[in-house]
This record gives C-alpha cells, structure tokens and sequence, in this order.
C-alpha cells in the first residue's frame, strides 16, 4: 500500500480500538451496577497483582519506570486479580497521562483496619473541586483538548473496588 494509505489505515485502526474499549467499557459499567458481575475471588498475594499490572503499563511505555514499595506485613488477600488488575493498570495510565512525566509510585500497606493501595505521582494535581467528580461517568477531570479518555476509566474502577467491600478517592 501507498505510505498515505498505511497512515489512513493505521488511524481507522486506532479509532475502531478506541470505539471497541469505550463500548466494552459501557457494557462493563452496565454490568457492575446491575450488580451482574460474578467475582472471581480469590486468596492471593497483592503483589503478584501488583507486579503484573505494573508491567502491562511498562510495556505500553517504554522507559517508563514505576516505584514499587509494598510493605512486608501485608496479608494474603482475598479479591478477583483481573479485576484488581484492571483497577491499577487503569490508576497506573491515568498516572502517565496526567504526571507530566514525573516519577509515578504504587505503595501498600496495612492500616487499622484495611490494605491501602495509592497510586501517586507529582502532576498538576487536580482541577479546583475536582475530586469529588473524578469517579463519576463521564468525567474527565481535565478539558478534552489537554487529554485523552472517555471519562469511564475511573468509574469503572470505583464500581469494581466497591464491589470488593472498598472505597476509591483521589486527591
């Protein structure tokens, strides 16, 4: 094919990619509020999950490089991996997008009562009141034309750590 046609190619691909996540991201909001998502739990290291959705982000950002500092006495946990997973892949993505490239971290630890789990890095921060509407549908936090995304990323993450017993916030 002609260099043009490969270029035009390739951007109808991209876009058919972009369309097929956000319908498939649609239909997993659908289903986690209708409360017809069966969790796959099980007793897992948080590590392993933790490992595993650092290097998916890893391999779509070459160079990138996550902090990981897990705390030693974290108990063996009870939770669906993939699920997990796509919570902090998702939180890890976000991190790139809005960190300017600054240096991103993932830390767990234990407090009195539960595992925390942050994903931090040192971007702008958040828009003024912007954290109370980060994980509704929708929301991109940031104007469309400074970023990426169909604003369902972060609520599908709320949906599947409050489907686990947790909670989610951004600040």
């Amino acid at each position: 094919l002609p260099p043009e046609l490969r270029r035009v190619a390739s951007e109808l691909r991209e876009q058919a990619m972009r369309l097929s996540r956000m319908v498939e991201n649609l239909l997993d909001m659908a289903r986690l509020r209708a409360g017809r998502v069966k969790l796959l739990k099980a007793w897992q290291p948080l590590e392993e999950v933790v490992g595993s959705s650092v290097s998916a982000v890893e391999a779509n950002y070459p160079g990138l490089a996550v902090l990981i500092e897990l705390a030693a006495d974290l108990p063996v946990l009870e939770f669906d991996g993939v699920l997990i997973e796509r919570v902090l892949v998702n939180l890890l993505e976000n991190a790139v997008k809005h960190a300017g490239g600054s240096e991103i971290a993932i830390r767990a630890g234990k407090n009195d009562h539960a595992v925390e789990i942050k994903v931090e890095d040192r971007g702008p921060g958040l828009p003024p009141g912007g954290a109370e509407r980060l994980f509704d549908m929708f929301e991109r936090g940031r104007l469309e034309a400074q970023s990426v995304g169909t604003g369902m990323g972060l609520a599908i993450c709320k949906a599947i750590v409050e489907a686990h017993g947790g909670t989610i916030r951004a600040d």
